[in-house]
C-alpha cells in the first residue's frame, strides 16, 4: 500500500488514535483526525487523501451521507463500526470494504487488503 495522507473520521478520540497507530505501522505518513462531519467535510475541501476511514455511527447521526460523497469525488475509504454485517447499511453501500470494531493490527491488514486489492 502506497497512501501517504488517510482521513480518519471517528467520534471516539482512543479508537481514532489506535487506528493512527496502526495506519503508521502499515506506512501511512500523515492520518487526519476528524470527530464530526463537518470536520470531515472541512479536511476533504482543504486537503487531498489517499484514502478516509469513516465510523458509520457518529454522536450526530450516520456517515452514509458523506460516504457516497467521497464515492462522488473519487476518495476511496471503508467504514468502521461495531456493526459486523454490512446488509445492514443501505444496499447501495454495502459493497464497501467494513472494519469491525475493537480491531487490531492483524484485523486492520486485511482490511486495507480488501480496500486495495491490487497492492497484495
Amino acid at each position: 500500500m502506497s497512501a501517504i495522507r488517510v482521513l480518519v473520521l471517528e467520534d471516539s478520540l482512543i479508537i481514532a488514535m489506535e487506528a493512527e497507530d496502526i495506519l503508521h505501522l502499515a506506512g501511512v505518513e500523515s492520518i487526519d483526525i476528524v470527530g464530526s462531519l463537518e470536520q470531515a467535510r472541512a479536511a476533504i475541501a482543504a486537503e487531498t487523501y489517499d484514502f478516509a476511514l469513516l465510523d458509520v455511527n457518529l454522536g450526530e447521526g450516520m456517515s452514509f451521507g458523506f460516504a457516497r460523497h467521497l464515492l462522488d469525488v473519487g476518495i476511496p475509504f471503508g467504514f468502521v463500526s461495531g456493526y459486523s454485517d454490512p446488509r445492514d447499511f443501505p444496499p447501495d453501500l454495502q459493497h464497501i470494504p467494513l472494519l469491525v470494531k475493537p480491531f487490531d493490527e492483524k484485523a486492520m491488514g486485511e482490511f486495507l487488503q480488501k480496500l486495495f486489492p491490487a497492492a497484495a
